[in-house]
């Protein structure tokens, strides 16, 4: 068939194609504006209670080990335990968090595992390239497989939770080879998210904040004024955040973006988000231990059952926590390690 032919056929579905993301692109930007205008109100009003604090983040100042990543040559740091004492279970954070966040697990699995815990490109002492582009996500795939390989290994059992989770998801469908199993806390495959909430508003609303992170430099700002209290909130709120966290505790997660640019990475994931959009469907098939709060504020209890769906048969064991929130790793690290330990034990006998 001449090419010409072809190329006039073709041409109604990439016009439709097109005005889609264009429609999808212009919702993405009103919702974002809509965003911005309401924590722009909760931003002035924390200036306002607070004046003391002034308008910008005051500077934190501290430890540990880097890798330099071979696709890249960008340097992550990371910190580790247990070197020699079994397989590399590898921890990877969400946002606003880093490394910390991991700090019961680290302690838990260090006596039969290589426990590592990165901070990702953007975060804390890794390196943090301004580019949006460079937040992409077949770049932080491909900086998962550095590490795993950097590290000397063939294999992992990867666990994530939050943003770590959508790359693990990712990754998981790329390089199945380097995943044993996962652990995924709180956090859905985006194909799975993306077809949930165009059936779920109330899913779209939870995500609101998703929405203010696409446009440049405002979030930064409006994050960090009042030094930083829509973080300290979102952190520490007696229902949404994380039970018991200590002031040192919040300080080991505040230093990071309190240094010049420490937001900008992290919030890059953000504005690449809808950047393949529509996503087609995948199918998983790495075997998974899916941990889920009951009371999550960010994100609806329908997707566990969503992401069932796309399972194949027998790889996926889902916990709902009764009572539990977002943040699983810190506020229920015992739970959190009774279903791991049993879901690893075939691999440790």
């Amino acid at each position: 068939m001449p090419e010409l032919v072809v190329t006039a056929l073709l041409a109604p579905s990439r016009l439709s194609l097109k005005l889609l993301r264009a429609f999808m692109w212009s919702l993405v930007f009103s919702a974002a504006l809509v965003a911005a205008a309401v924590y722009g109100c909760i931003a002035f009003t924390h200036v306002l209670c607070r004046p003391r604090r002034g308008c910008c983040g005051r500077p934190r100042s501290a430890p540990h080990c880097f890798l330099t990543l071979k696709s890249s040559g960008l340097r992550l740091h990371y910190v580790s335990a247990g070197r020699g004492n079994g397989p590399l279970m590898l921890f990877l954070h969400g946002f606003p968090e880093n490394w910390f966040s991991w700090r019961y697990q680290l302690w838990e699995f260090q006596s039969r595992f290589h426990v590592v815990a990165v901070d990702l490109r953007g975060y804390g002492p890794s390196d943090a390239p301004r580019d949006v582009d460079c937040y992409t996500m077949d770049l932080l795939m491909t900086d998962i497989q550095d590490v795993i390989l950097g590290l000397g290994y063939s294999r992992c059992i990867l666990v994530a939770h939050d943003w770590g989770a959508l790359i693990a998801w990712n990754f998981s469908i790329y390089y199945p080879s380097l995943v044993e199993r996962m652990v995924i806390v709180s956090a859905a495959p985006m194909s799975v998210y993306q077809d949930y909430s165009i059936h779920h508003i109330g899913q779209f609303f939870r995500s609101n904040y998703i929405f203010l992170f696409q446009l440049p430099w405002l979030p930064e700002k409006l994050l960090s004024m009042s030094d930083f209290q829509i973080l300290k909130t979102t952190l520490t709120h007696r229902k949404r955040g994380i039970p018991h966290l200590t002031p040192n505790e919040l300080e080991a997660f505040l230093y990071d973006f309190s240094q010049p640019g420490g937001l900008t990475g992290p919030l890059n994931y953000y504005r690449n988000l809808f950047r393949n959009f529509p996503l087609e469907p995948q199918e998983l098939a790495t075997p998974t231990l899916l941990l889920w709060g009951e009371k999550d504020t960010y994100f609806e209890q329908g997707l566990v059952g969503a992401i069932s769906s796309r399972f194949v048969p027998g790889r996926l064991e889902a916990h709902i926590l009764p009572g539990v929130g977002h943040w699983i790793p810190q506020s229920n690290p015992g739970e959190m390690h009774e279903y791991m330990w049993a879901f690893l034990q075939d691999l440790l006998d």
